[in-house]
């Protein structure tokens, strides 16, 4: 069976934003993100993988038998856009999109060009409710 990529790293949070992050506002989007997901998820920022700042993880198992940790949320400074991962893609999160605000959806994060585009209250219950669905299906998360 393949090896996750996108597993927990002892790579700094603020080293990285720094080395990579090239654009001023990306880069207090970062700090801002920081601030918001520490405090909705209790958690301290940690590197995933390369490029992913995550907060708290949980254990996953597919039917097929891959398994292994994730972030509850996180985000990755991406240079198109700021990559936001804090959306379960199931039917009664659906309604929690409607006042987010300009954004894009792919199959596993939300993409925004900057925080000033999307509503911060409407980011946080989305937040909230991917942490509770993961709890609620995946166990005790850490």
């Amino acid at each position: 069976m393949a090896k996750n990529k996108t597993t927990e790293t002892a790579v700094s949070v603020v080293d990285f934003i720094h080395s990579w992050v090239d654009n001023d506002q990306k880069k207090a989007d970062s700090f801002r993100l920081i601030e918001l997901m520490r405090e909705w998820s209790g958690f301290e920022p940690k590197m995933w993988g390369p490029s992913i700042i995550g907060f708290g993880s949980y254990h996953y198992k597919y039917a097929s038998g891959h398994e292994g940790d994730a972030p509850l949320l996180g985000f990755s400074p991406r240079k198109a856009a700021l990559s936001l991962y804090v959306f379960c893609p199931v039917e009664e999160h659906k309604h929690l999109l409607d006042d987010l605000g300009k954004f894009k959806i792919g199959k596993a994060c939300i993409y925004v060009k900057k925080l000033s585009d999307i509503n911060i209250a409407a980011l946080e219950k989305l937040s909230r409710a991917t942490i509770a669905y993961l709890n609620e299906h995946h166990g005790r998360v850490c």
